[in-house]
């Protein structure tokens, strides 16, 4: 309850975008290929915001 306004921390908000990016590859992935790569390659950059976040 008390939890119910709490804003999510940066790192919270990448984890999510991250996770979004990769499903819409995955998803891509059948159709799409170049869409797809894409995809991949901006959950990269941001896995790698995570990792200088979490260091």
């Amino acid at each position: 309850m008390f939890g119910l306004f709490k804003k999510k921390s940066e790192l919270e908000v990448l984890n999510d975008k991250y996770k979004k990016l990769m499903q819409q590859a995955h998803q891509l992935s059948t159709s799409n290929r170049k869409l797809s790569d894409e995809k991949v390659y901006e959950a990269e950059e941001i896995m790698k915001q995570i990792v200088k976040l979490e260091k």
